[in-house]
């Protein structure tokens, strides 16, 4: 994580003219042909059967790639601005996770970078949405909804993900938890 900043502070805002909501404007915001390519390569990584290869895929989208990184089946890396995704060395990103580097909203659209630090792991189902920074050897559990940066080392889990107790709190709610018959 680079700074104290927020991920709203990180965020590009993009105003969208008239009274549409901002999604029926993406071909003002993203080539057609562009979107049509991401997809084919999106839709490729996901089912690719080697890591290599769905490494490969994911750099061809213009994805910073880092050493050892895994990516699992039906993960999706965001479809309109996938080079705005960093996967530092050795991360894991989980089964069925999502990346999501835009919101389309009802009078702008936003962007951000979203960063997986090293040897970071997002769980399976996860969506990180745009912004957001997951620092290094963080977790995120699964089915989470990542709404905000989760410094370095720290488990996060729910909808939206918050940090997890210490394991000294989960031994303590667990023996609290016990009835003796």
């Amino acid at each position: 994580m680079t700074d104290d900043s927020s991920r709203h502070e990180r965020i590009r805002h993009h105003a969208t003219p008239g009274s549409r909501n901002s999604l029926a404007f993406w071909t003002d915001a993203k080539s057609p042909l562009r979107i049509a390519y991401n997809y084919v390569l999106v839709w490729l990584a996901r089912i690719a059967p080697s890591l290599r290869l769905r490494r490969w895929f994911l750099r061809r989208l213009g994805i910073t790639v880092g050493t050892g990184v895994s990516w699992g089946l039906e993960a999706t890396p965001d479809v309109f601005w996938p080079e705005l995704i960093t996967l530092e060395d050795h991360a894991i990103v989980g089964y069925d996770a999502t990346l999501l580097c835009h919101e389309f909203l009802q009078d702008e659209y936003r962007t951000g970078e979203v960063v997986i630090g090293e040897r970071a792991m997002i769980g399976a189902g996860a969506i990180v949405l745009p912004g957001v920074e997951i620092g290094d050897e963080a977790r995120v559990a699964a089915n989470s909804l990542v709404t905000q940066d989760v410094p370095p080392g720290e488990t996060v889990a729910g909808v939206p993900a918050r940090p997890m107790g210490t394991d000294a709190d989960d031994e303590r709610s667990s023996k609290g938890s016990n009835v003796e018959e």
